[in-house]
C-alpha cells in the first residue's frame, strides 16, 4: 500500500515533520515533529506545530500516531502539544531507556526522572507492527546515530529519521554517546534490504554542495547506487573510517542541551521549581 506523505520543512533546524494518511480513510500519523525553541530568549514557540495541526483539522484527519524516529539532539518535539490538540498515542523505541540513564545522569536529573520510558504512551521493538487505519507500520531497529534509533516502514514508505540523509549526503554522525560507526552500517544495509522500490524519507536535510533546494525524498534503490558514504559499493571499513574521522571534526548542535533534556521526557518540560518557573540546566565540561 502506498500511503499519502506530506512533508513539513523546518528551516531553522533543517528538520523535516512528515504526516502519513492511509489512503483509504482518514487515519494518519505524525513524524518527528518540531517544537520552535529561541535559544537566546529561552522561549518555545509552536508555529511548526500548529502548521500540522492546521493540516490535519483542514482535512478531518485522525491522528493514531506520534511517533518519533529517535531522541533529537537537534530540535524539540512538540508531541505532547500535539496530543493534546489531535490525540493519538506517543511512540518511540524501546532503547529511549538507554538515552534516558545516559542522559538523565548528564542532566543530574534527580529520582523525580522515570528512567523506563515510561513518559511514552508505547515503546516499539525491532519487528513490531502498528495500525495507522488500514494501513499497517513495521519497525525496524536502526541504532548507529543513538541506540533508540527506529525506522518505521508504513506501507512502501520508510521514515529513517537521521540514519540516512538524501544520496548527495550521506549518513548520520555516530558520536553521540551510545552512537556506533559500526553499528550504523549494519542498520543501513537493514534498511536497504527493503525492495529498492521502497520511498526512503529522511528526517533533515542541508542541502549537498552543488544542490540550490532542500529534499527529503529518495528510494532504496537510490540510495544503493548514489549515496556518498554507504552506496556504489562501498566498503564497511571504509565507511567506518571516514565517518569516525568526519565525526571528529563536527561541533555540537546549537540545541543539543534543551532538546535532549526536552525530548527524553517525550516532549515535556522538566518539572517547575518551587516559583513555579521552569529551568533548563547547562552542564558544563560534560558532554
Amino acid at each position: 500500500m502506498k500511503p499519502e506523505v506530506t512533508a513539513f520543512f523546518d528551516e531553522a533546524t533543517n528538520t523535516i515533520s512528515y504526516v502519513v494518511k492511509d489512503p483509504y480513510s482518514a487515519a494518519c500519523a505524525i513524524v518527528d515533529s518540531v517544537l520552535d525553541f529561541d535559544n537566546a530568549a529561552g522561549r518555545t514557540s509552536t508555529g511548526s506545530a500548529d502548521a500540522l495541526i492546521d493540516y490535519v483539522r483542514s482535512r478531518d484527519l485522525r491522528v493514531a500516531w506520534i511517533l518519533e524516529t529517535h531522541v533529537h539532539a537537534d530540535h524539540l518535539s512538540a508531541a505532547p502539544y500535539l496530543q493534546k490538540a489531535l490525540g493519538g498515542w506517543i511512540g518511540i523505541g524501546e532503547n529511549i531507556r538507554i538515552v534516558q540513564n545516559t542522559f538523565g545522569k548528564v542532566f543530574n536529573a534527580g529520582t523525580e526522572f522515570q528512567r523506563d520510558g515510561s513518559q511514552f504512551d508505547h515503546l516499539f521493538k525491532e519487528g513490531d507492527d502498528f495500525a495507522i487505519g488500514g494501513l499497517t507500520g513495521r519497525v525496524l531497529h536502526t541504532p548507529g546515530h543513538t541506540p533508540a534509533c527506529l525506522t518505521y516502514v508504513i506501507g512502501d514508505a520508510a521514515f529513517v529519521g537521521d540514519t540516512l540523509f538524501m544520496p548527495d549526503f550521506g549518513t548520520a554522525r555516530c558520536d553521540f554517546p551510545g552512537g556506533s560507526a559500526e553499528t550504523l552500517w549494519e542498520s543501513i544495509h537493514k534498511i536497504l534490504a527493503l525492495p529498492d522500490d521502497t520511498r526512503i524519507f529522511v528526517g533533515h536535510d542541508y542541502k549537498a554542495p552543488g544542490r540550490d533546494v532542500y529534499a527529503w525524498e529518495s528510494t532504496v534503490g537510490e540510495q544503493k547506487a548514489k549515496n556518498i558514504h554507504v552506496g556504489g559499493g562501498a566498503k564497511r571499513d571504509d565507511f567506518v573510517a571516514k565517518r569516525t574521522e568526519r565525526d571528529a571534526t563536527l561541533g555540537m548542535p546549537k540545541l543539543i542541551i534543551p532538546s535532549i533534556q526536552v525530548n527524553m521526557r517525550a516532549g515535556r518540560m522538566p518539572p517547575a521549581e518551587d516559583n513555579g518557573a521552569v529551568y533548563l540546566k547547562i552542564p558544563v565540561n560534560a558532554l
